[in-house]
């Protein structure tokens, strides 16, 4: 008798034993001493003109671009990173500013050990930027998606990635372009003891992050319209490519672990193979177009060489999931719209006492014992179609308001201060 799977996901494909090897490796390297509780967050920001509210694109005149060569001078030059002839992403330690597909400013802030140094360090990267950002006639809106402008009006930044990103997504499931281009989000990363742990964190953030969501929900428009749905982003995330997206695949099996996480992360097609730091293929004379290309069917076992994979590599076949919950060699929590950073910070306050605080902790795992994954997406689409009146797990939100210590949520902070009246329902 065959022994039942973990899951069914990718049922023919065989990944190689040293890139799992590989993964399992830079899970154990994030292994944190117990008690130490440093965070990671990251906001990103939806830019949009002054006066039309529209979003402003990476290529136009006073631009995403102008603005990232004016923070320049604010950070290490030497971790600059250029694509193509063009200025995409800056850092200095503590805090990198990256960009999302449709020029979305992303600030990453970490590693954190109090939720409070969050403010400290955003509000110096806004000290540097808000007077660029006046100059240029733009600002930086904390909103799910913009407000104004349809992802048809929007380009992607020039990265060969969103490219390939762009020709994959805009062909399968639904919302590709739409997320890509103009949605925004927050999120949070916690560390985790040893491989137990990081399960445990795992399940807990992929059974509660649909409700933070909706206490957190921060997305007033769709399109240029009043958005219909509670959770516009899970709406997007969930139907947008369900082999990379949504509740990893056999998560809530007893028997799941770093392998099985590794094994579906490299059986799943890349969409986007990025050879720039494979030595390999840099040795061979490959052309910038060849090393950062489509790969629409291979997986990282038909793309990269059959030995040990390097950092590099790793974080790239990562990147290229986007569940809930992802595993590196921390936990990513993925679940929120952008947030000001005043709820962001509330956001990762809860966050903190959830995870972190032993009796909080070992109430959720208790409560959520032998949890499934199925109850897991009833739970996701009972929100969607109740909104107010929905009961996830069974239990009104007045309950999980309670339950999980949602007070103080800053709901009257807007994400636009140019519009304070504007909220989503």
């Amino acid at each position: 008798m065959v022994t039942p799977r973990i899951s069914y996901a990718h049922l023919l494909a065989k990944p190689n034993p040293k890139h799992v090897e590989s993964l399992l490796k830079f899970f154990e390297s994030g292994r944190a001493e117990r008690g130490t509780g440093g965070f990671g967050v990251e906001i990103e920001h939806l830019p949009v003109h002054n006066g039309s509210d529209t979003a402003v694109s990476y290529y136009e005149p006073n631009g995403i671009e102008a603005l990232l060569k004016r923070l320049a001078p604010y950070y290490d030059e030497e971790k600059e990173y250029w694509e193509n002839g063009h200025l995409v992403g800056l850092a200095r330690p503590g805090v990198s500013v990256s960009l999302e597909p449709g020029g979305q400013v992303e600030t990453s802030i970490g590693v954190l050990k109090k939720p409070s140094d969050l403010i400290t360090l955003y509000a110096k990267f806004r000290r540097e930027a808000d007077p660029i950002l006046k100059d240029l006639d733009f600002r930086l809106v904390n909103y799910g998606y913009q407000p104004k402008s349809s992802f048809a009006d929007v380009p992607v930044n020039p990265k060969d990635r969103y490219d390939a990103m762009t020709d994959y997504l805009g062909r399968v499931g639904q919302f590709g372009p739409c997320m890509m281009r103009c949605s925004a989000s927050t999120q949070v990363s916690i560390d985790f003891v040893d491989e137990h742990d990081a399960i445990e964190k795992m399940r807990l953030g992929t059974v509660i992050g649909p409700i933070l969501a909706y206490f957190f929900r921060n997305t007033p428009y769709f399109e240029g319209e009043t958005n219909p749905w509670p959770l516009l982003r899970q709406r997007m995330w969930d139907y947008l490519d369900f082999q990379r997206t949504n509740v990893i695949p056999g998560l809530f099996d007893p028997r799941f672990g770093w392998e099985d996480y590794a094994i579906d992360v490299l059986s799943t097609p890349l969409m986007f193979a990025d050879l720039t730091h494979t030595p390999e293929a840099v040795a061979s004379g490959a052309s910038p177009k060849e090393l950062h290309r489509p790969a629409f069917r291979e997986n990282a076992g038909d793309v990269y060489p059959d030995r040990e994979l390097n950092p590099y590599e790793i974080n790239h076949i990562i990147s290229t999931h986007f569940n809930d919950v992802r595993l590196k060699n921390f936990v990513e929590l993925r679940h929120w719209d952008s947030l000001p950073i005043e709820r962001a910070e509330r956001l990762t306050e809860i966050v903190a006492s959830l995870f972190y605080v032993p009796e909080n902790r070992e109430r959720l795992e208790s409560y959520f014992d032998g949890i499934t994954e199925e109850e897991v997406f009833e739970a996701k689409a009972n929100i969607q179609a109740h909104g107010r009146q929905a009961s996830p797990y069974g239990q009104p939100l007045e309950f999980w308001k309670e339950f999980l210590g949602l007070e103080g949520l800053l709901s009257d902070i807007p994400g636009d201060p140019n519009h304070p009246d504007v909220f989503q329902e």
